[in-house]
């Protein structure tokens, strides 16, 4: 089994000074899509899962031609929800955000008022991950240490997604206690791939991280945040 984490690439966040809440992907962002596709060229791959979002869509198409798959996408993977911003001015929005991290650690996990709170969306990534796990024969044992049960070798599946979708996934599988600021904790950059594998440990499995925001597919200039 291998579980491949994509984040999408370069989003056009800001358009003529307005956020957009649905971006879609700069020319930078196409072009990282591009290159990625032709990393997975070739590569045996069982499924590809993707979040219905804009930029995880668009970052997937290219990998989706690259391996003549009908992607799956999936209503559980997309990044925290923030609040209804489309067409508000961008520096208000920077200046939201700015207000957020400097609030007390507990309120943290409230998430931006208006949004998605990270409690939800922990729960909601990790439910959906739990699911997926069960869908190919992965059954936690042990909440800690993480200790997994494999009914057989199991599938390649890529997953293109988000910083913060594809941090509360790997942390929930090498079992990190969760923080409200995972995409902080795993710094991911645009169309990188991370990489995890279980590992077999006194007949049990436990999930190790291989790769992780790995970004050796795209040219120098092409490597962003």
């Amino acid at each position: 089994m291998e579980l491949v984490f994509v984040r999408h690439g370069q989003p056009e966040w800001d358009r003529d000074g307005l956020a957009v809440d649905d971006p879609v992907l700069t020319e930078v962002g196409l072009t990282q899509a591009r290159h990625l596709g032709s990393a997975f060229t070739g590569r045996p791959v069982d499924r590809l899962l993707v979040s219905p979002l804009v930029r995880a869509r668009q970052t997937a198409m290219p990998v989706a031609e690259a391996l003549q798959m009908e992607p799956e996408v999936l209503d559980w993977l997309p990044e925290i929800a923030a609040p209804v911003w489309q067409g508000t001015p961008s520096d208000l929005v920077q200046q939201a955000f700015a207000e957020s991290r400097a609030r007390p650690l507990d309120e943290q996990w409230d998430g931006l008022p208006g949004g998605e709170s990270f409690r939800d969306f922990h729960q909601r990534i990790t439910g959906g991950l739990d699911g997926l796990l069960g869908e190919l024969g992965v059954r936690r044992l042990t909440e800690f240490p993480p200790v997994w049960q494999l009914d057989d070798p199991g599938p390649r599946v890529v997953i293109v997604a988000h910083a913060g979708t594809n941090a509360v996934c790997l942390g929930h599988l090498l079992g990190i206690e969760p923080v409200p600021w995972e995409w902080e904790r795993f710094v991911s950059f645009h169309a990188s791939v991370s990489i995890v594998r279980p590992v077999s440990i006194s007949g049990v499995h436990s999930f190790s991280l291989f790769r992780f925001s790995d970004t050796a597919h795209l040219p120098e200039h092409l490597h962003t945040r």
